[in-house]
């Protein structure tokens, strides 16, 4: 996952500066992390950080990319076609929600600052979405419906759902529940 300049360092102790970075971003927030932190927490000099990576961000990137692949293969789900459809497809999206939680809240808001100038991320989330879309289509499952404009509405409904309620700090249990409710009546204008 580490790729980096030839002139720096790659190894176990690379690992262990992302590992610590991420904890930290999960404890206190992204924005709070630094080169300093790590350190303490590391118990390790400058120049063992510098020999291995250029800056924070740099750390943090990686982090962010690893967090996101994660959150990514929640939707890229296999749908049983003798389940209900849509029940499937809230469980998938209820599922990517509880992963930004998992990732702490101080990190997400990092994640979601990352992916909204992130063109590949919106690609890839859009593209997933259509298929999800598609997919509902073609097994009747869903009226006939603009995939590319509804998976825009989808991604935009389901990130910013996600960045309000854990920006606002709501417990896990009752941003379920709320995402549930409204998600559903989303879904329902699009059944066939």
């Amino acid at each position: 996952m580490i790729k980096k300049n030839n002139s720096l360092i790659c190894d176990e102790m690379s690992l262990k500066i992302v590992s610590s970075t991420e904890k930290i971003a999960q404890t206190i927030g992204a924005e709070q992390v630094t080169v300093r932190s790590i350190l303490k927490d590391l118990d390790i000099t400058n120049r063992v950080f510098y020999n291995r990576f250029h800056n924070i961000e740099e750390v943090l990137n990686i982090v962010y990319q690893k967090t996101i692949l994660k959150i990514r293969e929640s939707l890229a789900a296999k749908y049983d076609p003798d389940k209900d459809f849509f029940s499937q497809v809230v469980d998938i999206v209820v599922k990517t929600l509880l992963l930004s939680y998992e990732v702490k809240m101080n990190f997400s808001r990092y994640v979601f600052e990352n992916d909204s100038v992130s063109c590949e991320n919106y690609e890839w989330w859009k593209n997933e979405i259509i298929k999800l879309i598609e997919y509902g289509k073609k097994n009747g499952y869903l009226k006939e419906i603009d995939s590319n404009v509804m998976s825009y509405a989808v991604w935009c409904f389901i990130r910013g759902y996600n960045a309000d309620a854990i920006g606002r700090q709501l417990p896990k249990d009752e941003a379920v529940e709320n995402f549930k409710y409204c998600f559903g009546i989303l879904l329902d204008g699009m059944k066939k």
